[in-house]
């Protein structure tokens, strides 16, 4: 039998479980049942036969790390759940589109200082996001204030990749502002290219000028998606 640490790691990052009691509600065990696996250093063999149930998951990917994380055929796969006469449409759980990652949703309101360290991020919620919006560096956040409408209205979900820290012109950021936390602005470069503009998209918003320094100082990362209810 495979070791444990590794086909486990690969058990949390294929179901996004972080944390033991997780893991056992989705593999509908005992967490003490997970403590004794660790402890065997063993992986129960209905452990795979329940992600692949649920999830499509290929056993041999989760034992060796090897071949495709999910498995497909030509008809495609059709998961079913335990009720008779309730199934999911068929999907190729290999394509991004048809999957999703549970990321947490973080609350923009923060006490932040340009004199103190970055305040910690506080979760407000949890979203389901596509497999291709995903990445690594990830932060989801749900949009509060209008000054920002009618590209992002209020309440709309809107994911930042922290990774993404060059500053392009026109492009759109997520970045930290005294007294207010986290704020989304578009970025523009001032005519004698020595400093940055920040811009709302409603004129009646002021817009703020920063040196590239501080605005490295400020910056969390680019706005790369938007998600909201029309």
């Amino acid at each position: 039998m495979p070791a444990f640490a590794d086909v486990y790691e690969r058990i949390k990052m294929a179901t996004n479980c972080r944390t033991q009691m997780e893991l056992a509600a989705v593999l509908d065990i005992r967490q003490s049942s997970i403590s004794d696996a660790k402890r065997r250093n063993t992986i129960p063999g209905d452990w795979f036969m329940k992600l692949f149930e649920r999830f499509g998951l290929n056993p041999d990917w989760l034992k060796q790390g090897a071949g495709p994380m999910y498995l497909r055929t030509d008809k495609g796969y059709v998961p079913t759940e335990k009720l008779e006469g309730l199934a999911e449409d068929p999907a190729h759980y290999g394509d991004p589109q048809s999957r999703s990652v549970i990321c947490p949703v973080y609350a923009m309101t923060c006490p932040y200082s340009d004199s103190k360290p970055r305040p910690e991020f506080v979760p407000a919620g949890r979203l389901a996001v596509p497999g291709s919006l995903h990445r690594e560096g990830l932060m989801v956040f749900q949009m509060h204030g209008d000054n920002m409408i009618p590209l992002l209205p209020q309440n709309a979900h809107f994911g930042v990749d922290s990774a993404d820290q060059d500053m392009i012109s026109g492009k759109m950021y997520a970045l930290f502002a005294p007294h207010e936390g986290v704020i989304v602005r578009k970025l523009f470069l001032d005519g004698e290219q020595e400093a940055y503009l920040l811009r709302s998209e409603s004129a009646q918003y002021p817009e703020t000028r920063l040196t590239p320094q501080q605005f490295k100082k400020r910056l969390l990362g680019r706005v790369i998606w938007i998600m909201q209810e029309l």
